[in-house]
């Protein structure tokens, strides 16, 4: 098979395509044949070796989706022809999806519905879980709740915005301007230019006071503003930041307001396969879509990489084998 491999750390250049052998399940796992696999940042964490350990020759991609080729010793819930996705590969316990073929662990992989299209299923998994575990299992966003999604035409942005349309919450998000229709479309109530210089105000007036639920992905752009535009007892899940030293400039602002924090990480879900089931549904119900922003083929995988840290295009990037 054909897979994208790296036999040293560095920039996108050390990627590079290489015929080897289709590797084979082990007891719990399944082969699968690849319909896509996502384009993640944290993809280019494992490349670069920011991330450790991961064992050299690698093969990038954490998220997956495809077609059961083979399955492991004791599976019994799924069944070669399946169609499947899911997440958090890539690691050095497994290769990554940017391949052919790859073997995935069935803890982190549940069917894909008849009505899922399997390439956005393939850039579904960090993105999609993540605004899921964020909204749902963290913040336990109610409907007619106002939430705030920083960054609405991102990857975790545009999942988010639709998780939140999904459960009936009302949804402000801000995005660059050519943006705005796009993720109105989504589902967005509000959509606000983040460059704006009264854009706290113009929050806390779209949302009657302030909102109730923030996601947050620049924790030290926006820690102080999630707390001024919080309403009374709101909760601010931070996913993300540019800088690892994110500071309150006036904490009394969240401290007034009984303001709860989340700090999360995607990688620290309990069990991965109740947020990709949800994620599926939503999928197979057209209340979810994965808006693809370009489409790659192996050869182009450092390509991918450079583009995944751009600095602004709508959803999210996809490699297909």
């Amino acid at each position: 098979m054909r897979a994208v491999r790296l036999q040293e750390h560095g920039d996108p250049d050390v990627m590079h395509v290489e015929d080897v052998d289709r590797p084979s399940p082990d007891a719990g796992e399944l082969l699968i044949e690849v319909a896509a696999a996502g384009v993640n940042p944290v993809d280019t964490y494992f490349r670069e070796g920011s991330y450790e350990p991961v064992g050299l020759p690698f093969t990038p991609g954490v998220d997956y989706a495809g077609t059961v080729a083979e399955v492991g010793e004791g599976v019994d819930a799924f069944e070669v022809g399946d169609r499947v996705y899911g997440t958090g590969i890539g690691n050095g316990a497994h290769q990554g999806a940017y391949a052919e073929y790859a073997t995935v662990p069935t803890d982190r992989t549940v069917a894909l519905p008849d009505g899922a299209d399997a390439v956005e299923a393939g850039a579904a998994g960090v993105a999609a879980v993540t605004a899921w575990r964020a909204l749902v299992d963290h913040a336990a966003l109610d409907p007619a709740e106002y939430a705030l999604v920083h960054g609405g035409s991102g990857g975790v942005g545009h999942a988010a915005v639709q998780i939140a349309d999904a459960v009936s919450a009302r949804v402000l998000t801000t995005a660059r301007p050519e943006y705005h229709d796009d993720v109105s479309a989504l589902g967005a109530d509000t959509v606000l230019d983040y460059t704006r210089h009264d854009l706290e105000g113009a929050v806390v007036s779209a949302s009657n006071g302030g909102v109730d639920v923030v996601l947050d992905h620049r924790l030290d752009d926006y820690l102080q503003f999630d707390a001024n535009v919080a309403a009374h007892d709101a909760r601010v899940i931070g996913i993300g930041e540019n800088s690892p030293d994110p500071g309150f400039t006036d904490d009394g602002a969240a401290r007034s307001k009984d303001v709860t924090y989340q700090f999360m990480s995607m990688f620290n879900t309990p069990d991965l396969r109740v947020p990709l089931r949800g994620v599926a549904h939503l999928m197979a119900t057209d209340e979810l879509s994965i808006e693809l922003a370009e489409t790659y083929n192996l050869d182009e995988a450092a390509a991918a990489h450079r583009d995944v840290l751009a600095e602004s295009y709508l959803g999210k990037l996809v490699v297909t084998p």
